[in-house]
């Protein structure tokens, strides 16, 4: 059975392919990804390993954590599953956009010197 690992700390500027080639001699890869900002693209720092074997990636945990990458400490350990997201609550407040505003409008300040 396959277990999934969290990689965190990871450079910001590490790739997909990197993060693969650091674990591929742990055993055989079932997915791999660097999750990165959907607008900007740039990695957040973490990602996800799935690998094929329990021991190779219970091995992979023990060799890998703590580890210097890049001049950061990653951390590796099995990833959580994904919770459920909670519908979002109404939070209050609104942006009342019903008034226009005109190039003579001065609202509170007519008058003032």
């Amino acid at each position: 059975m396959s277990k999934r690992l969290f990689v965190g700390g990871l450079p910001y500027s590490f790739t997909n392919t990197q993060l693969e080639e650091m674990f591929a001699q742990y055993g055989k890869i079932v997915s791999c990804t660097v999750i990165t900002d959907r607008y900007s693209g740039q990695s957040k720092g973490f990602g996800f390993v799935e690998l094929e074997d329990d021991a190779e990636a219970d091995k992979a945990i023990e060799t890998l954590n703590g580890t210097d990458v890049g001049g950061r400490k990653i951390m590796v350990n099995v990833a959580r599953p994904m919770e459920e997201r909670r519908p979002r609550e109404d939070r209050g407040g609104s942006y009342d956009n019903r008034r226009s505003f005109q190039r003579n409008d001065r609202g509170d300040r007519r008058g003032r010197r």
